[in-house]
């Protein structure tokens, strides 16, 4: 029964759409936005790094 009520839940925000305009380069952004490019960054510099070890 939890897992049925977890699937319906999470069922429910699929049409979710966020407004116009997130990102960077959009007419406003939000701070969760510049940390996602920030994690994004991260992640490919510990990438470059390991992959040359």
């Amino acid at each position: 029964m939890k897992k049925l009520l977890a699937l319906t839940a999470s069922l429910t925000t699929l049409p979710a759409w966020a407004h116009e305009g997130h990102g960077l380069f959009g007419s406003h952004w939000h701070a969760t936005d510049a940390l996602g490019f920030v994690v994004v960054g991260a992640l490919v510099a510990v990438a470059v790094w390991l992959s040359k070890k």
